[in-house]
């Protein structure tokens, strides 16, 4: 009997598509927020220019999802709670973000659907905790 090994499991961030598609999603998500109207309340919670959001999101994500850690590097002990922790943040500004980060992970081409609907589960999850109301 003969013993194959098997493939070494790929980290979230391979499974997605790796920056591309991060900075895609991150890019639609931040047009989302740009344009729709249902997420008015969200943007007015940022800054009017969002290059320093657009540039930051997908090295977090990236991070977060088993890549390169950039993100964490250069912000030594910061977390999501952390970063935020300045904003007034609410469960119907939670819900915008997560609906447009869901609906930009929905519209993105990614390679692996299975993986882009995990991360919206644990994203909606992690938004809608930072609520503070």
């Amino acid at each position: 009997m003969t013993m194959t090994a098997e493939a070494p499991a790929t980290s979230p961030f391979e499974r997605i598509g790796g920056h591309p598609v991060l900075r895609a999603i991150t890019d639609r998500f931040y047009d989302l927020m740009d344009q729709d109207p249902a997420y008015a309340e969200l943007r007015a919670m940022h800054a009017p220019d969002l290059l320093e959001m657009r540039a930051s999101l997908p090295l977090f994500l990236a991070g977060w999802a088993g890549g390169p850690r950039d993100w964490f590097e250069a912000n030594p002990g910061k977390c999501m709670m952390s970063a935020h922790g300045s904003f007034r943040i609410n469960a119907a500004t939670a819900g915008q973000w997560s609906e447009a980060m869901r609906r930009a992970l929905a519209e993105t081409d990614v390679a692996d659907r299975e993986i882009a609907d995990a991360m919206a589960d644990v994203l909606d999850r992690m938004a809608k905790g930072m609520a503070r109301d």
